[in-house]
């Protein structure tokens, strides 16, 4: 491999294994935590507070936001020494990799699939979380849902379209 692409490759991989837990940490340019909030996707409590939700489907999802957070709690206080020295290790590999002398593409490619697999697991329990509290909604819930996200999708492609046309 000639050192050139050695050298994109390097420069393309360590900031995003190092940006990228800090950026979403800090919450990126706006101080918008990364996934959530008007244009970011995701689980929007704000539409949920529009489709006039009865007393006990308010109750049951919070008792679901309750629960998870309690679960999420138990989970970092007993898992933290582990995925701390995980976090290490992982920190360990990628600087042993773009600060040795050749690039090794083989070790580079296993460490980034092993971060989309980490990834992809932690998208996967968020999805199935998100489907248990909206399983809570009524059908006709559900539709009014699905239409609110469009519109507000449709309003964040209009603000992204104005973003990038004044620049």
């Amino acid at each position: 491999m000639k050192m050139a692409k050695k050298l994109v490759l390097a420069a393309v991989v360590l900031p995003l294994t190092l940006g990228t837990a800090s950026a979403f940490a800090f919450g990126g340019k706006d101080h918008k935590k990364g996934g959530h909030g008007e244009c970011g996707g995701g689980f929007d409590r704000g539409i949920m507070r529009q489709l006039d939700l009865t007393d006990a489907q308010k109750d049951q999802l919070k008792e679901m936001r309750e629960s998870g957070k309690q679960q999420m709690k138990a989970n970092f206080k007993e898992n933290f020494e582990t995925r701390q020295a995980e976090m290490q290790a992982h920190h360990a590999k990628v600087q042993a990799l773009v600060l040795a002398d050749n690039f090794d593409e083989a070790a580079a490619n296993d460490l980034a699939k092993s971060m989309v697999e980490q990834q992809t697991e932690r998208k996967v329990k968020m999805l199935e979380k998100q489907h248990q509290m909206l399983s809570v909604l009524t059908p006709e819930q559900k539709a009014k849902f699905t239409e609110l996200q469009q519109e507000r999708a449709g309003k964040c492609a209009d603000k992204m379209q104005k973003r990038f046309a004044d620049k």
